[in-house]
């Protein structure tokens, strides 16, 4: 078992930064560093879609494509903490944010992998 909790959401500016954080509780055979990590996004009256992902050991990294250059996804396997730090903002950015974990080799952005999930943060990008 797996439990996540995400936070660092809010209102922000657009071109601001904020950084999200996942942590994991690990009640399982597995630890957390067995486990590849992914950020997910809804917004309003879409589909969730893939944002950033990581390895287990955080060596690989993926990112859609309208957040790169502007995300950064990172863990910290002691604290069993994936940070997610988003820079120049959109409003277009503006959804409820989710970390999911999945045991996995690699780095995918769809859910299919991922078991377990939190319950979400949200980010809005308004002025």
């Amino acid at each position: 078992q797996l439990q996540l909790v995400e936070s660092g959401g809010g209102l922000v500016q657009p071109g601001g930064s904020l950084r999200l954080s996942c942590v994991a509780s690990v009640t399982s055979e597995f630890t957390f560093d067995y486990y590849a990590i992914g950020w997910f996004r809804q917004a309003p009256g879409k589909e969730r879609e893939g944002v950033s992902c990581i390895s287990t050991d955080g060596d690989n990294t993926k990112h859609t494509d309208s957040v790169k250059g502007r995300f950064t996804i990172s863990r910290d396997n002691a604290k069993n903490t994936v940070y997610l730090q988003m820079n120049s903002l959109k409003p277009e950015d503006t959804a409820v944010y989710y970390c999911a974990a999945g045991l996995y080799s690699g780095t995918y952005l769809g859910e299919g992998p991922y078991e377990y999930w939190g319950q979400g943060t949200q980010v809005t990008v308004s002025s």
